[in-house]
C-alpha cells in the first residue's frame, strides 16, 4: 500500500469512529432559561372590584338585599307562595315572626352564597329548652342552621343556636342576651350531584355568630329532619331561603346575600 492509499485508509476509520462517536453519546444538555418576576404574574382577567360597606356588616355594592327593614318583597308565604310574607314589619326596622302564620321564603333561588343575617329572640323570656326564640334558616329550602335564644338556655347540643339542626353542633355558644341582636355571617357551598341524580359530594357550610367561628366548613349530612338520619334523598338545584315560624316572636333585620 502506497503512502497515498495508508492516508485514505487512517481517515476513513478516523470518520466511522467520529460517526460512531456522535451517534452513541447523549445529546448536550440544554439549561433552562432562569426564572424570572413576570414568569409567575397573571395580569388578565383584572378582578372585579366590590365596594365594601362603610359599616361592618351592612351590605357590600354587589350584594342582593333580602331584607333592609322596610318591606317584605323579596318573601312570599310559604303556606301559600302566591300571597305575601305574613311577617310583621316593626319600626321600619326589622321584622317578626307572626306565629301560626307559617314560614317565608325568597322569591329567587340560590345555591352558593354569602349570607349574613341578624336575629334577637323575643324580648320576653319564655319556655324553655326548643320552646324559647325558636326559628330557622333553611338553604335551597332543606338545611337548617338553627335559631334558638341559647342564652342560659340547656338544649341538646345539636339542636342549640348555630347548630346545623341535629347534625353538627357548634364549636361555642357566642350567644348574646334576648334584648341584643346576634349576627351569623355564612358561607355556603350547595351540594352537587351526578347525572344519574346520585350525590357527587354534599354540602358545606361555615358560620361565624356574632364573629365567632362556630362551624368551620362542615359537611352537611343531608335533608334536615326532626326524626330520622340525615340523608340526601334526591338530586336538586338552586332553591328558595326560608326562615322557620316556630311559634316564637323571633326578630330579624339586616339580610344581604352574595352568590358565589
Amino acid at each position: 500500500m502506497n503512502t497515498k492509499q495508508t492516508l485514505s485508509a487512517l481517515l476513513l476509520c478516523s470518520s466511522v469512529f467520529v460517526a460512531k462517536a456522535q451517534y452513541t453519546s447523549k445529546p448536550p444538555e440544554v439549561s433552562p432559561a432562569p426564572m424570572k418576576p413576570d414568569m409567575t404574574e397573571i395580569w388578565e382577567p383584572e378582578v372585579k372590584v366590590v365596594t365594601p360597606a362603610k359599616v361592618l356588616g351592612d351590605a357590600p355594592s354587589d350584594a342582593i338585599i333580602l331584607f333592609n327593614g322596610k318591606n317584605l318583597d323579596q318573601w312570599v308565604s310559604q303556606k301559600d307562595t302566591s300571597k305575601p310574607a305574613p311577617w310583621k314589619i316593626v319600626n321600619n326596622d326589622h321584622m317578626e315572626v307572626a306565629p301560626g302564620s307559617g314560614g317565608i321564603q325568597t322569591k329567587l333561588k340560590f345555591g352558593d352564597c354569602q349570607l349574613h343575617i341578624e336575629w334577637s329572640a323575643p324580648d320576653v323570656v319564655e319556655s324553655e329548652g326548643q320552646g324559647r326564640g325558636n326559628s330557622g334558616v333553611f338553604f335551597q329550602n332543606r338545611y337548617e342552621l338553627q335559631i334558638l335564644d341559647s342564652y342560659n338556655n340547656r338544649t341538646y347540643r345539636n339542636g342549640q343556636a348555630g347548630s346545623i339542626y341535629k347534625d353538627h353542633a357548634p364549636l361555642v355558644n357566642a350567644m348574646r342576651t334576648p334584648l341584643e341582636w346576634n349576627t351569623y355571617d355564612v358561607i355556603y357551598t350547595a351540594p352537587r350531584f351526578k347525572p344519574d341524580g346520585s350525590l357527587d359530594y354534599p354540602a358545606r357550610i361555615t358560620v361565624l355568630h356574632n364573629g365567632v367561628l362556630i362551624q368551620n366548613n362542615v359537611t352537611i349530612n343531608g335533608l334536615t329532619l326532626y326524626i330520622g338520619l340525615h340523608h340526601y334523598p334526591e338530586a336538586h338545584g338552586e332553591d328558595v331561603i326560608s326562615l322557620q315560624d316556630h311559634g316564637n316572636k323571633t326578630q330579624f333585620r339586616n339580610i344581604w346575600l352574595r352568590k358565589l
